[in-house]
């Protein structure tokens, strides 16, 4: 199991193989360790991350509480990211939204531009990799809210596809 996470505004990639977890912050750390996580009640966990035990609780809003101290977490599905054929599922307005903070490398329409479903949109980097946004839908792009060089945090609306 892969995923990206976000723990108090630090960006991280997580992969978890059996009893192993791979830890990969985005400065190029990295911490390979045993893992294990049991359930200890309703919304809590015992976690063991190499030799020390954790005792989780998850909170509202993405909070989780890890021996007592709160964290911001936010939890990403690698494959979750990829372009699917959703035009039928979603007609109307779509939002292309950051699906985790980073920064725009490349923006490649322009407001008013008609695009297809699948095409490239804006071209983000996270986590030291480029990903491509792709359009969920063809269309024109009704709003452009960014540029290349910006910073944005996950959620933030990159462009409206109409």
């Amino acid at each position: 199991m892969i995923r990206d996470v976000v723990i108090n505004g630090s960006v991280a990639r997580i992969r978890i193989e059996g009893t192993r977890v791979h830890y990969e912050r985005e400065s190029g750390e990295i911490l390979e360790t045993a893992f294990s996580m049991i359930p200890a009640g309703p919304g809590q966990f015992s976690v063991l991350f190499g030799e020390r035990s954790h005792r989780v609780v998850l909170g509202s809003g993405g909070e989780v509480l890890v021996n007592g101290r709160a964290l911001s977490l936010e939890v990403f599905d690698p494959r979750n990211l990829r372009s699917g054929r959703r035009t039928a599922a979603n007609p109307g307005r779509q939002e292309v939204a950051a699906f985790m903070p980073g920064k725009i490398i490349r923006v490649l329409v322009d407001a008013g531009e008609s695009v297809e479903e699948g095409q490239g949109l804006v071209v983000v980097e996270a986590m030291k990799m480029q990903n491509e946004m792709k359009s969920p839908k063809s269309g024109r792009v009704a709003e452009l809210r960014t540029k290349a060089e910006a910073t944005v945090a996950a959620g933030d609306v990159l462009m409206v596809i109409e």
